[in-house]
Protein backbone atom coordinates (compact mmCIF):
# COMPACT_ATOMS: atom_id res chain seq x y z
CA UNK A 1 0.00 0.00 0.00
CA UNK A 2 1.06 3.56 -0.75
CA UNK A 3 -0.06 7.16 0.23
CA UNK A 4 -1.45 8.71 -2.74
CA UNK A 5 -0.93 12.48 -3.56
CA UNK A 6 -3.28 14.97 -3.65
CA UNK A 7 -5.78 14.49 -7.08
CA UNK A 8 -7.56 17.79 -7.33
CA UNK A 9 -6.44 18.60 -10.72
CA UNK A 10 -8.39 15.68 -11.93
CA UNK A 11 -11.42 17.96 -10.16
CA UNK A 12 -13.44 21.05 -10.76
CA UNK A 13 -13.03 22.46 -7.44
CA UNK A 14 -12.14 25.92 -6.97
CA UNK A 15 -9.50 26.84 -4.50
CA UNK A 16 -11.95 28.72 -2.18
CA UNK A 17 -14.19 25.84 -1.97
CA UNK A 18 -13.25 23.26 1.27
CA UNK A 19 -15.68 20.07 0.65
CA UNK A 20 -15.86 17.56 2.96
CA UNK A 21 -19.44 16.02 2.01
CA UNK A 22 -18.24 13.03 -0.06
CA UNK A 23 -20.87 11.26 2.29
CA UNK A 24 -23.05 13.12 0.72
CA UNK A 25 -22.53 13.13 -2.96
CA UNK A 26 -19.25 12.60 -4.52
CA UNK A 27 -17.26 15.26 -7.03
CA UNK A 28 -16.92 13.45 -10.25
CA UNK A 29 -13.85 14.11 -12.01
CA UNK A 30 -13.36 15.82 -14.72
CA UNK A 31 -12.59 12.75 -16.93
CA UNK A 32 -15.95 11.19 -15.59
CA UNK A 33 -18.33 14.16 -16.98
CA UNK A 34 -16.30 14.12 -20.28
CA UNK A 35 -16.77 10.67 -20.91
CA UNK A 36 -20.67 10.78 -19.91
CA UNK A 37 -21.48 14.15 -22.43
CA UNK A 38 -19.87 11.87 -24.97
CA UNK A 39 -21.90 9.04 -24.03
CA UNK A 40 -25.08 11.06 -23.88
CA UNK A 41 -23.85 12.71 -27.44
CA UNK A 42 -24.21 9.77 -29.47
CA UNK A 43 -28.44 10.51 -29.16
CA UNK A 44 -27.61 13.46 -31.30
CA UNK A 45 -27.16 11.18 -33.84
CA UNK A 46 -28.76 7.49 -33.37
CA UNK A 47 -28.39 6.62 -36.83
CA UNK A 48 -25.06 5.79 -35.49
CA UNK A 49 -25.71 3.80 -32.88
CA UNK A 50 -25.24 0.08 -33.35
CA UNK A 51 -27.15 -3.04 -32.12
CA UNK A 52 -23.92 -4.00 -30.42
CA UNK A 53 -23.39 -0.34 -28.68
CA UNK A 54 -26.65 -2.28 -26.28
CA UNK A 55 -24.06 -4.47 -24.55
CA UNK A 56 -20.42 -3.09 -24.82
CA UNK A 57 -20.77 -0.53 -21.79
CA UNK A 58 -21.70 -3.42 -19.63
CA UNK A 59 -19.97 -6.08 -21.09
CA UNK A 60 -16.36 -3.53 -19.92
CA UNK A 61 -18.13 -2.49 -16.54
CA UNK A 62 -19.49 -5.75 -14.93
CA UNK A 63 -15.76 -7.31 -14.14
CA UNK A 64 -14.02 -3.91 -12.84
CA UNK A 65 -17.16 -3.64 -10.67
CA UNK A 66 -16.16 -7.35 -9.33
CA UNK A 67 -12.87 -6.65 -9.08
CA UNK A 68 -13.63 -3.37 -6.95
CA UNK A 69 -15.22 -5.95 -4.14
CA UNK A 70 -12.69 -8.98 -4.80
CA UNK A 71 -15.93 -10.60 -6.40
CA UNK A 72 -16.87 -12.36 -9.75
CA UNK A 73 -18.10 -11.32 -12.82
CA UNK A 74 -21.12 -13.65 -12.68
CA UNK A 75 -22.27 -11.92 -9.52
CA UNK A 76 -22.39 -8.42 -10.61
CA UNK A 77 -26.26 -7.05 -11.84
CA UNK A 78 -27.01 -3.31 -12.81
CA UNK A 79 -28.85 -1.58 -10.51
CA UNK A 80 -30.72 2.27 -10.40
CA UNK A 81 -30.20 2.30 -6.60
CA UNK A 82 -30.15 0.55 -3.58
CA UNK A 83 -33.45 0.25 -2.75
CA UNK A 84 -34.05 -1.40 -6.17
CA UNK A 85 -31.17 -3.76 -4.95
CA UNK A 86 -32.68 -4.47 -1.76
CA UNK A 87 -35.90 -5.06 -3.07
CA UNK A 88 -34.08 -7.57 -5.39
CA UNK A 89 -32.18 -9.36 -2.03
CA UNK A 90 -35.78 -9.49 -0.36
CA UNK A 91 -37.86 -11.11 -3.26
CA UNK A 92 -34.66 -13.38 -2.65
CA UNK A 93 -34.41 -14.98 0.47
CA UNK A 94 -37.01 -16.72 2.68
CA UNK A 95 -38.00 -16.24 5.76
CA UNK A 96 -40.48 -18.26 8.18
CA UNK A 97 -42.53 -16.84 10.79
CA UNK A 98 -41.28 -15.45 14.12
CA UNK A 99 -37.64 -15.73 12.61
CA UNK A 100 -35.76 -12.29 13.43
CA UNK A 101 -34.39 -9.70 10.79
CA UNK A 102 -31.78 -7.84 12.94
CA UNK A 103 -30.86 -3.83 11.27
CA UNK A 104 -29.37 -1.41 13.35
CA UNK A 105 -30.73 1.72 15.05
CA UNK A 106 -30.26 4.80 12.68
CA UNK A 107 -29.62 2.45 9.83
CA UNK A 108 -30.56 4.49 6.05
CA UNK A 109 -34.34 4.35 5.82
CA UNK A 110 -34.39 3.09 2.12
CA UNK A 111 -32.53 -0.35 4.31
CA UNK A 112 -35.37 -0.01 6.48
CA UNK A 113 -38.81 -0.09 5.04
CA UNK A 114 -38.06 -3.16 2.56
CA UNK A 115 -37.03 -5.13 5.34
CA UNK A 116 -40.72 -3.87 7.76
CA UNK A 117 -42.51 -5.07 4.27
CA UNK A 118 -40.18 -8.75 4.13
CA UNK A 119 -41.58 -8.95 7.75
CA UNK A 120 -44.93 -8.19 7.24
CA UNK A 121 -45.46 -10.37 4.63
CA UNK A 122 -43.33 -13.67 6.02
CA UNK A 123 -44.67 -13.13 9.60
CA UNK A 124 -40.77 -12.42 10.49
CA UNK A 125 -39.91 -9.67 13.09
CA UNK A 126 -37.84 -6.81 12.62
CA UNK A 127 -35.17 -6.18 15.49
CA UNK A 128 -33.33 -2.81 15.87
CA UNK A 129 -29.63 -3.54 17.17
CA UNK A 130 -28.16 -0.28 19.65
CA UNK A 131 -25.44 0.43 20.69
CA UNK A 132 -25.65 -0.46 24.55
CA UNK A 133 -22.59 -0.19 27.42
CA UNK A 134 -18.76 -0.70 26.32
CA UNK A 135 -19.28 -2.43 23.41
CA UNK A 136 -19.07 -1.49 19.84
CA UNK A 137 -22.29 -1.43 17.56
CA UNK A 138 -20.44 -4.16 15.97
CA UNK A 139 -20.09 -6.53 19.15
CA UNK A 140 -23.69 -5.55 19.82
CA UNK A 141 -24.56 -6.80 16.19
CA UNK A 142 -23.04 -9.73 16.84
CA UNK A 143 -23.79 -10.67 20.45
CA UNK A 144 -27.41 -10.85 18.78
CA UNK A 145 -26.79 -12.91 16.08
CA UNK A 146 -28.37 -16.64 17.15
CA UNK A 147 -30.82 -19.75 16.42
CA UNK A 148 -33.56 -17.11 15.41
CA UNK A 149 -31.71 -14.98 13.12
CA UNK A 150 -32.91 -15.54 9.64
CA UNK A 151 -31.40 -12.33 8.15
CA UNK A 152 -28.73 -10.05 9.01
CA UNK A 153 -29.49 -6.23 7.17
CA UNK A 154 -26.92 -4.10 7.79
CA UNK A 155 -24.47 -1.48 6.09
CA UNK A 156 -20.75 -1.92 6.86
CA UNK A 157 -20.48 1.61 7.57
CA UNK A 158 -23.24 3.73 9.49
CA UNK A 159 -24.10 7.01 7.63
CA UNK A 160 -25.06 8.79 10.72
CA UNK A 161 -22.07 8.20 12.88
CA UNK A 162 -19.21 6.38 10.73
CA UNK A 163 -19.83 3.62 13.06
CA UNK A 164 -17.86 0.72 11.61
CA UNK A 165 -19.01 -3.18 11.26
CA UNK A 166 -17.15 -6.05 11.33
CA UNK A 167 -18.34 -7.40 8.20
CA UNK A 168 -16.44 -10.13 7.94
CA UNK A 169 -16.93 -11.38 11.65
CA UNK A 170 -21.01 -10.95 11.10
CA UNK A 171 -21.06 -13.32 7.80
CA UNK A 172 -19.06 -16.07 9.17
CA UNK A 173 -21.68 -15.96 12.18
CA UNK A 174 -24.19 -16.04 10.20
CA UNK A 175 -23.24 -18.58 8.21
CA UNK A 176 -22.73 -20.74 11.78
CA UNK A 177 -26.67 -19.82 12.35
CA UNK A 178 -27.67 -20.39 8.87
CA UNK A 179 -28.70 -16.54 8.73
CA UNK A 180 -29.20 -14.92 5.17
CA UNK A 181 -26.24 -11.46 5.16
CA UNK A 182 -27.46 -8.80 3.19
CA UNK A 183 -24.87 -5.79 2.81
CA UNK A 184 -25.23 -2.05 1.61
CA UNK A 185 -21.69 -0.60 1.04
CA UNK A 186 -22.92 2.03 -0.27
CA UNK A 187 -21.04 4.80 2.58
CA UNK A 188 -17.75 2.60 1.99
CA UNK A 189 -17.18 1.03 -0.89
CA UNK A 190 -13.98 2.74 -3.09
CA UNK A 191 -12.61 3.67 0.18
CA UNK A 192 -12.63 0.85 2.15
CA UNK A 193 -11.32 -2.59 0.91
CA UNK A 194 -14.09 -5.69 1.20
CA UNK A 195 -13.48 -9.10 -0.35
CA UNK A 196 -16.87 -10.52 -1.04
CA UNK A 197 -14.80 -13.98 -0.99
CA UNK A 198 -14.28 -13.54 2.86
CA UNK A 199 -17.06 -12.03 3.99
CA UNK A 200 -19.57 -14.16 1.86
CA UNK A 201 -22.56 -12.00 1.97
CA UNK A 202 -25.78 -13.10 0.26
CA UNK A 203 -26.48 -10.28 -1.30
CA UNK A 204 -24.53 -6.43 -1.73
CA UNK A 205 -25.98 -3.38 -2.31
CA UNK A 206 -23.63 -0.24 -3.48
CA UNK A 207 -24.45 3.19 -4.93
CA UNK A 208 -22.29 4.59 -7.39
CA UNK A 209 -22.52 8.51 -6.48
CA UNK A 210 -20.83 8.87 -3.54
CA UNK A 211 -17.45 7.11 -2.62
CA UNK A 212 -17.28 5.91 -6.50
CA UNK A 213 -17.48 9.49 -7.62
CA UNK A 214 -19.78 7.80 -9.95
CA UNK A 215 -23.58 9.44 -11.69
CA UNK A 216 -26.07 9.59 -9.68
CA UNK A 217 -28.92 6.75 -10.94
CA UNK A 218 -26.18 4.97 -11.18
CA UNK A 219 -24.78 1.49 -8.62
CA UNK A 220 -24.51 -2.37 -8.59
CA UNK A 221 -25.93 -5.49 -6.84
CA UNK A 222 -23.75 -8.38 -6.07
CA UNK A 223 -25.43 -12.02 -5.68
CA UNK A 224 -24.07 -15.02 -4.06
CA UNK A 225 -23.74 -18.02 -6.69
CA UNK A 226 -26.22 -19.53 -4.88
CA UNK A 227 -29.09 -16.32 -4.99
CA UNK A 228 -28.22 -16.76 -9.16
CA UNK A 229 -31.02 -18.89 -10.46
CA UNK A 230 -33.17 -16.50 -8.34
CA UNK A 231 -36.58 -13.73 -9.44
CA UNK A 232 -35.75 -10.87 -10.78
CA UNK A 233 -37.96 -7.03 -10.66
CA UNK A 234 -38.75 -7.19 -14.11
CA UNK A 235 -39.23 -9.25 -17.12
CA UNK A 236 -36.67 -7.41 -19.10
CA UNK A 237 -35.96 -7.93 -22.65
CA UNK A 238 -32.09 -7.82 -22.83
CA UNK A 239 -31.26 -10.11 -19.86
CA UNK A 240 -32.31 -13.42 -22.07
CA UNK A 241 -30.45 -15.47 -24.13
CA UNK A 242 -30.04 -14.63 -27.82
CA UNK A 243 -31.05 -11.08 -26.71
CA UNK A 244 -28.22 -9.65 -29.09
CA UNK A 245 -30.15 -10.66 -32.38
CA UNK A 246 -32.41 -7.89 -32.42
CA UNK A 247 -33.90 -9.71 -35.36
CA UNK A 248 -34.75 -12.69 -33.43
CA UNK A 249 -36.33 -11.05 -30.27
CA UNK A 250 -39.81 -12.21 -30.48
CA UNK A 251 -38.52 -15.88 -30.39
CA UNK A 252 -39.72 -15.86 -26.52
CA UNK A 253 -37.50 -17.29 -24.17
CA UNK A 254 -37.53 -17.61 -20.08
CA UNK A 255 -33.84 -18.66 -20.30
CA UNK A 256 -31.61 -15.96 -18.90
CA UNK A 257 -28.09 -15.08 -19.47
CA UNK A 258 -25.39 -16.80 -16.98
CA UNK A 259 -25.10 -15.51 -13.36
CA UNK A 260 -26.80 -12.15 -11.89
CA UNK A 261 -27.46 -10.38 -15.04
CA UNK A 262 -31.02 -11.17 -15.02
CA UNK A 263 -31.34 -9.15 -11.96
CA UNK A 264 -30.16 -6.25 -14.20
CA UNK A 265 -32.72 -3.18 -14.09
CA UNK A 266 -34.49 -2.07 -17.49
CA UNK A 267 -32.99 0.04 -19.84
CA UNK A 268 -29.47 -0.67 -18.19
CA UNK A 269 -27.99 0.65 -21.43
CA UNK A 270 -27.47 4.11 -20.65
CA UNK A 271 -25.58 5.88 -22.58
CA UNK A 272 -24.46 8.50 -20.68
CA UNK A 273 -24.20 6.91 -17.16
CA UNK A 274 -22.64 4.06 -18.25
CA UNK A 275 -19.14 5.63 -19.75
CA UNK A 276 -19.45 8.26 -16.74
CA UNK A 277 -19.62 5.27 -13.87
CA UNK A 278 -16.91 3.48 -15.87
CA UNK A 279 -14.75 6.12 -16.03
CA UNK A 280 -14.88 6.52 -12.28
CA UNK A 281 -14.13 2.92 -11.62
CA UNK A 282 -11.36 2.90 -13.70
CA UNK A 283 -9.78 6.02 -11.43
CA UNK A 284 -10.26 3.80 -8.46
CA UNK A 285 -8.98 0.52 -9.29
CA UNK A 286 -5.64 2.74 -10.60
CA UNK A 287 -5.61 4.50 -7.12
CA UNK A 288 -6.16 0.68 -5.27
CA UNK A 289 -8.77 1.15 -3.01
CA UNK A 290 -6.41 -0.45 -0.25
CA UNK A 291 -4.29 2.93 -1.02
CA UNK A 292 -7.38 5.29 -1.43
CA UNK A 293 -7.77 3.94 2.40
CA UNK A 294 -4.58 4.07 3.70
CA UNK A 295 -4.57 7.55 2.71
CA UNK A 296 -7.56 9.08 3.69
CA UNK A 297 -6.86 6.90 6.97
CA UNK A 298 -3.76 9.28 7.55
CA UNK A 299 -5.37 12.23 7.00
CA UNK A 300 -8.22 11.99 9.33
CA UNK A 301 -5.85 10.72 12.22
CA UNK A 302 -4.52 14.39 11.80
CA UNK A 303 -7.67 15.82 11.40
CA UNK A 304 -9.31 14.07 14.33
CA UNK A 305 -6.63 15.37 16.49
CA UNK A 306 -7.10 18.79 15.02
CA UNK A 307 -10.95 18.42 16.02
CA UNK A 308 -10.35 17.47 18.97
CA UNK A 309 -7.79 20.40 20.00
CA UNK A 310 -10.88 22.50 19.49
CA UNK A 311 -13.65 20.79 21.24
CA UNK A 312 -14.75 18.05 18.90
CA UNK A 313 -14.04 14.50 20.12
CA UNK A 314 -14.05 12.01 16.93
CA UNK A 315 -14.76 7.94 18.05
CA UNK A 316 -11.58 5.90 18.09
CA UNK A 317 -10.58 4.49 14.60
CA UNK A 318 -10.91 0.95 15.39
CA UNK A 319 -14.82 2.19 15.80
CA UNK A 320 -15.09 3.76 12.80
CA UNK A 321 -14.87 3.89 9.41
CA UNK A 322 -10.70 5.46 8.62
CA UNK A 323 -12.62 7.85 6.05
CA UNK A 324 -15.09 9.32 8.63
CA UNK A 325 -14.99 11.61 11.15
CA UNK A 326 -17.92 12.30 13.15
CA UNK A 327 -17.46 14.41 16.17
CA UNK A 328 -20.34 15.26 18.53
CA UNK A 329 -21.24 18.72 18.83
CA UNK A 330 -21.71 20.45 22.13
CA UNK A 331 -25.04 21.52 22.87
CA UNK A 332 -23.49 25.26 22.41
CA UNK A 333 -22.95 24.87 18.89
CA UNK A 334 -25.26 27.12 16.67
CA UNK A 335 -28.06 25.76 15.10
CA UNK A 336 -27.12 26.59 11.43
CA UNK A 337 -23.22 26.24 11.94
CA UNK A 338 -23.49 24.10 8.43
CA UNK A 339 -25.08 26.86 6.69
CA UNK A 340 -22.71 29.34 8.07
CA UNK A 341 -20.02 26.96 6.91
CA UNK A 342 -21.74 26.51 3.81
CA UNK A 343 -21.83 30.87 3.43
CA UNK A 344 -18.00 30.56 3.81
CA UNK A 345 -17.23 27.57 1.00
CA UNK A 346 -16.90 25.17 3.45
CA UNK A 347 -19.20 22.29 3.29
CA UNK A 348 -19.78 19.34 5.45
CA UNK A 349 -22.57 17.80 6.86
CA UNK A 350 -25.36 17.25 10.06
CA UNK A 351 -26.88 13.91 11.48
CA UNK A 352 -28.66 14.48 14.20
CA UNK A 353 -26.13 16.18 17.41
CA UNK A 354 -23.40 14.85 14.95
CA UNK A 355 -21.10 16.60 12.46
CA UNK A 356 -20.10 14.62 9.36
CA UNK A 357 -16.86 15.23 7.74
CA UNK A 358 -15.53 12.95 5.03
CA UNK A 359 -12.81 14.40 2.57
CA UNK A 360 -11.00 12.78 -0.38
CA UNK A 361 -8.33 12.96 -2.40
CA UNK A 362 -9.26 15.90 -3.55
CA UNK A 363 -8.59 17.67 -0.41
CA UNK A 364 -5.63 19.44 0.73
CA UNK A 365 -4.07 21.15 3.68
CA UNK A 366 -5.50 24.52 2.61
CA UNK A 367 -8.97 22.59 3.30
CA UNK A 368 -8.40 21.79 6.98
CA UNK A 369 -6.92 24.49 8.14
CA UNK A 370 -9.55 26.66 6.85
CA UNK A 371 -12.94 24.45 8.53
CA UNK A 372 -10.19 23.65 11.74
CA UNK A 373 -9.82 27.27 11.87
CA UNK A 374 -13.71 28.34 11.26
CA UNK A 375 -15.33 25.57 13.79
CA UNK A 376 -13.25 26.93 16.70
CA UNK A 377 -14.47 30.47 15.42
CA UNK A 378 -18.06 29.20 15.95
CA UNK A 379 -17.59 27.08 18.31
CA UNK A 380 -16.36 29.87 20.86
CA UNK A 381 -19.06 32.16 19.90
Amino acid sequence: MSVIPNQRHLFDIPDDVAYFNTATMGPMTRASVEAGKTGLARKLQPWFIQDTDFFADTARLRPLLAQLIHGDTEGIAFVPSVSYALATAAANISLIEGQEILVLADQFPSNVYVWRALAESTGAQLKTITHTGNSTLSECLLNEIGPNTGLVACAHIRWTDGALIDVEAVGKKCREFGAALVLDLTQSCGALDFNAQEVQPDFVAVAGYKWLLGPYATGFLYVAPEHRMGVPLEQNWITRKGASNFARLIDYTDEFEAGAERFDMGERSNFALLPAFESAIRTLLDWGVDNVERTLRIRNADLSERLNSVGLSCPPESERGAHYLCPKLPDSAPEDLTAQLKAEGIFISRRGDRLRITQHLFTNDKDTDRLVERLAHYLKS
